[in-house]
Parts: C-alpha cells; structure tokens; sequence
C-alpha cells in the first residue's frame, strides 16, 4: 500500500492493540480496491480518552474511528449526536464528523449479527426473538433487531439489572415491540441468540435448554473462538439454520465502510482478502 499526501485515517481506538483484527481485513480490502485510506491501531488508555477522541478529529485526513473496548460506553457521552440504536445498545463503536463539523456516533456490532441472518433469508419482521446475554455485544445485538420491527424481544443475563437496564431502554425507543426479561427458554421464539461468552472454553455450559428449540428457529452465537460451538452443533443436530459466531465481524465491516463513505462490499469478498493468519 502507497502512504502519500492524500491518504486518509480510519483511527481504530482501544486499549490495548495487540489484538485488534480490523488492520487486517480493512487494510488489504482498501489495497485491493484502490482506496486510499488506512486503518491505523491506536492505544489510548481510558484516562486520556476524552480529550484524545476530540483531539484525532481535529485532523484534516481524518474519516471517522472504529471505536473499541474499554472506550465503547464512554463514547457516548462525548458525542453531538447518536442514533436510536447507540442509544437502546448503551454503547458506540463508529464515530464521524458530520457536514456541520459534529461528532456523531452509531453502532454496528449488532448490524454485523443482522446482516448475517438477513443474507442468509431469515426475515425478522414482526418475528419472536430471545437474546441469551445482555452485556455490550447482546444489547448491540438487540438494539439492531429492534431497529428491523421485530414484534418482541425475551432477554436473559445472570446480571438482571444490566438486563433490566436494556429492556428499558428498549422499551423507551421501540414502545410497539413487547419486551420480556427473566427467562433463557427458547421455546416459541423464532431466532434465539447466544450472546453470552458461554463456548470460549470446552465443556461450558449450554446458554439454553436447546431441546427447547424448534427445528424451525434461527439460531445464532457471538463466540468466535470456533466455528461451530457446541451450542450450534446441537441446534444444527435438531434442524435449525445457524449464524457463526465470526459472521458477526464481517458482516458488520460493509456497515462500517458505508457508514465513512467508502466503497462497500460483501463478507465474502473482505474473508477473501483478510490476513488473520
């Protein structure tokens, strides 16, 4: 890739870096296309976040950040403007500068897990749906299916005021969709969704009672460790369609480049070019 005058940043914001995987896949879908841009890691620690934030956006080359953790909830309430889905989500993890020079935030780790099932034809309007954790990637997730006129929404944590806090929200944004809190059965739903880090490590426990499962459902995870998790094998075994975990980040990147104004594309086409090793 060729850095000249002209190039232009995507500041991909967290800390720490070392694991960050949006250079790998941006960067060689960018080279590919022609796209002068660059996404480049940068570690602020969350002491110097505020000001560090408004200070990246005063530079001319600048098209927007990817923000991640520990900066998604307080970016929030360092913005001018953010949409109903950072608002229900609770978190941010874009930020732009708009025509009148504000900062303005949105959300795409749900639209990432949306586009997917939507590519894959599960149609979500006036659907039935049940989110199995509630923590930053869960209320994305239901924030963004929310937004598609789902009809209702059951939602399950361990930690009940967190999922508590996100039906409420939920509730002030989206007042036509019925809302549930307190139970993980999956049964009657038309997508279920595991949201929990439940998977990472061989022998967790299952999110739900999956005999509860209708052949019939979606079922969908967040856990990338592995493709197929246990969860999903054992949905898949009784006939469900299944959403990986990693589908969720590439999904997500088209929302993203169309959210900066860059060229988009498809989750196969950026799997194709990325260099995750």
């Amino acid at each position: 890739m060729n850095i000249d005058g002209n190039t232009e940043l995507i500041a991909h914001i967290g800390y720490p870096t070392h694991s960050f995987k949006s250079p790998l896949i941006y960067n060689p879908y960018f080279e590919k296309e022609g796209i002068n841009a660059l996404v480049v890691p940068m570690g602020c620690q969350a002491a110097h976040y505020p000001a560090f934030l408004k200070s990246v956006f005063e530079l001319t080359n600048i098209r927007g950040a990817l923000i991640t953790m520990p900066h998604k909830v307080s970016t929030v309430d360092l913005l001018d403007e953010v949409t109903p889905t950072v608002k229900v989500a609770g978190a941010c993890n874009a930020v732009k500068r708009d025509a009148q020079g504000r900062l303005v935030g949105d959300m795409f780790d749900g639209a990432g897990f949306v586009r997917g099932i939507q590519r894959k034809g599960f149609k979500l309007i006036g659907k039935s749906v049940l989110v199995v954790g509630t923590g930053g990637v869960g209320s994305a997730i239901a924030a963004s299916l929310a937004a598609e006129k789902i009809a209702a929404i059951s939602l399950f944590d361990v930690n009940t005021s967190a999922c508590e806090g996100l039906a409420q929200r939920l509730v002030n944004e989206y007042p036509h969709i019925q809302v549930k809190t307190g139970s993980n059965d999956p049964d009657g739903h038309d997508l279920v969704v595991n949201a929990t880090p439940m998977g990472m490590n061989e022998g967790d426990p299952l999110p739900m009672d999956v005999s509860r499962i209708a052949p019939e459902t979606f079922v969908g995870e967040v856990v990338m460790r592995t493709e197929m998790t246990a969860f999903l094998l054992a949905a898949q075994q009784r006939g469900c369609r299944v959403q990986v975990g990693s589908d969720m980040l590439f999904e997500q990147i088209p929302a993203y480049l169309e959210y900066f104004g860059f060229k988009t594309s498809t989750a196969n086409v950026l799997r194709s070019v990325a260099r995750l090793g």
